[in-house]
């Protein structure tokens, strides 16, 4: 049985969107390939029916969806008017443009809505050596824990899978990771796993507001590390205690 519905979410760049049933309920995901051929895009406000159906994990989604929108008119050349019509005189010598087809229609609404270059040229990939050398260093100076590489290198193995698996869920329309798992790994000593799969596979790596989070969680992964593992930032930190200490003490008095 089919049920309509309207396009209420739709990310050109990614190739689906989400169906709100005209009836209620929830709403229902929907891919680009469920669409089948068709001259133009999907559009937010849409109508549209489609089958209910179910992927591979038992998620809802939904098939084979039609629009219900009327197929707008091909544009044809325009009359020619005869030379005694004033229009005709006007225009006469003057060739109407041909309609443009629907591929060249297809392409500009494709090109209008490409996805975003990636801002990831690759120089942020010397950040993974250069914070190994600062490991290094650190151990040379003050013993690091024996776990510590391990860990690093584990978290970021452990990223680097969990970008893969986004990435195919995306081009497969499946469910994806959440932003905040990604940024969580990140944080928690992944980020140079993150930050090579962002190279090596192109994903997550041209939205910006990912990518001022990604940033934020690695100056703070770096910073904890300074902070618990040398005592680079001890004078800091006293200077802040001492002067805290101070002004409790002249308020006591």
């Amino acid at each position: 049985m089919r049920v309509e519905g309207r396009i209420v979410q739709w990310d050109d760049a990614k190739g689906y969107g989400f169906i709100a049933p005209s009836d209620g309920g929830p709403k229902r995901f929907a891919h680009i390939s469920a669409f089948g051929p068709r001259v133009r895009r999907p559009f937010v406000g849409e109508r549209v029916d489609y089958e209910a159906g179910t992927d591979a994990q038992g998620k809802a989604r939904a098939l084979k969806v039609r629009s219900l929108e009327p197929k707008p008119a091909p544009a044809g050349p325009a009359p020619r008017r005869g030379p005694s019509g004033a229009a005709g005189t006007a225009r006469d010598g003057a060739r109407a443009k041909p309609a443009p087809s629907a591929k060249s229609a297809r392409g500009a609404s494709t090109s209008s809505s490409s996805p975003k270059t990636s801002s990831d040229t690759g120089a942020s990939l010397w950040l993974v050596p250069g914070f190994a050398s600062l490991v290094l260093l650190t151990h040379l100076a003050w013993p690091l824990p024996r776990g510590l590489w391990g860990v690093y290198v584990a978290m970021s193995f452990a990223t680097f899978i969990v970008y893969a698996l986004d990435k195919r869920a995306a081009r497969l329309g499946q469910w994806r990771v959440k932003e905040s798992t990604l940024h969580v790994l990140a944080l928690l000593c992944g980020w140079p796993g993150a930050l090579l799969a962002q190279h090596l596979l192109r994903h997550k790596s041209a939205k910006p507001t990912f990518r001022r989070v990604f940033w934020l969680s690695v100056a703070l992964n770096i910073l904890a590390f300074v902070c618990l593992f040398t005592p680079l930032l001890t004078p800091f930190f006293s200077g802040v205690s001492d002067h805290w200490n101070a002004r409790s003490a002249g308020s006591s008095v």
